[in-house]
């Protein structure tokens, strides 16, 4: 992991993004999507950093992280169904299938925890016992671990609006059939169950994570964005949770809510407009984001240039992409 002395000169050349002339690009949230010829797209994953769907800051290194940690874990579960990885050709940049999306992100939720709307303990604590579905107990705590994982659905939303639970009925509704849901639900179980193995090898708890699928050019269904991130997925530190659980304090975080918690500490909510993260902010994340990296892969972050443009650029003309 790098110091704090190491982190804090790149941060002005963090990667915002990036354009490639001749080439229909769409930008994410984080990352962004060039469309080739040939059933191929380029994916660049950027530095970019939101909470409560806004843009707060740049995070040195972030992108690189979610891309090489993606990588990892694609290798990993390819026996439990495919992906769209076809290459990663820069830290920051892969080629991947194209594929169509779902209009649907599958989150499958170990414990009752999270403070966006979607979240489990948002709506428990608002009084909902009945969610995505499922029905809960009265007398649950915060972050208390569920009697097993269960596997939820929400719509996809932009911008600054908030994905929405779904229902089956919901979910059938928005175009995905009932014999393919099935197959989510076994796939995203599947992909939990390995990822809580491997995470725990690490001395972490994976609480949830966020799948998303696409149907390739053929029908077939494949896992496209990213895996077992921080940015899709919560992450803690095993060895201290029961403590803490214990003591009603908030578990020791490897991914995007100690951030969310730190908003809410400086008194702002869900809705407000958020001021950009100070420079310290910004290490302490990319410290976070190195840290579950070299943590779960078991090797050495090993950081790359910048400024990222140049070789991005570099590594797509190797690969004959980009002229």
């Amino acid at each position: 992991m790098l110091t704090p002395g190491q982190i804090r000169p790149v941060i002005p050349q963090s990667l915002e993004g990036i354009d490639l002339p001749g080439l229909t690009g769409e930008r994410g949230q984080v990352r962004d999507n060039f469309v080739l010829h040939d059933g191929r797209r380029v994916v660049i994953s950027t530095d970019r950093f939101t909470v409560f769907n806004q843009q707060v800051g740049l995070i040195p290194y972030k992108g690189q992280v979610l891309n090489q940690l993606t990588l990892w874990w694609f290798e990993q579960t390819a026996n439990i169904m495919p992906n769209h990885l076809i290459d990663v050709v820069d830290p920051n940049t892969t080629i991947a299938l194209t594929a169509h999306p779902l209009p649907i992100a599958v989150v499958v939720r170990a414990f009752l925890s999270g403070v966006t709307p979607s979240s489990l303990w948002t709506r428990y604590e608002a009084g909902e016992r009945s969610i995505y579905g499922h029905t809960f107990p009265d007398g649950l705590r915060k972050n208390q671990e569920l009697s097993q994982p269960i596997v939820t659905a929400t719509s996809k939303a932009f911008g600054r609006a908030h994905d929405q639970p779904l229902t089956h009925e919901e979910i059938v509704a928005l175009g995905v059939e009932p014999g393919l849901w099935e197959r989510i639900q076994d796939k995203a179980r599947k992909l939990f169950l390995l990822g809580q193995q491997m995470c725990i090898l690490s001395d972490l708890i994976l609480v949830d994570s966020k799948y998303e699928f696409g149907l390739d050019l053929n029908g077939d269904l494949v896992l496209i964005d990213e895996l077992h991130t921080p940015d899709s997925s919560r992450m803690w530190r095993s060895d201290t949770y029961d403590e803490l659980f214990e003591e009603g304090r908030e578990p020791e975080s490897f991914d995007k809510e100690f951030v969310r918690l730190w908003y809410q500490a400086q008194g702002f909510r869900d809705g407000d407009k958020l001021p950009p993260l100070p420079e310290d902010m910004l290490i302490t994340i990319s410290q976070h984001y190195q840290g579950v990296y070299e943590m779960l892969t078991g090797t050495a972050f090993l950081p790359a240039s910048y400024p990222a443009q140049k070789r991005i650029w570099a590594a797509l003309r190797a690969a004959d992409v980009v002229g």
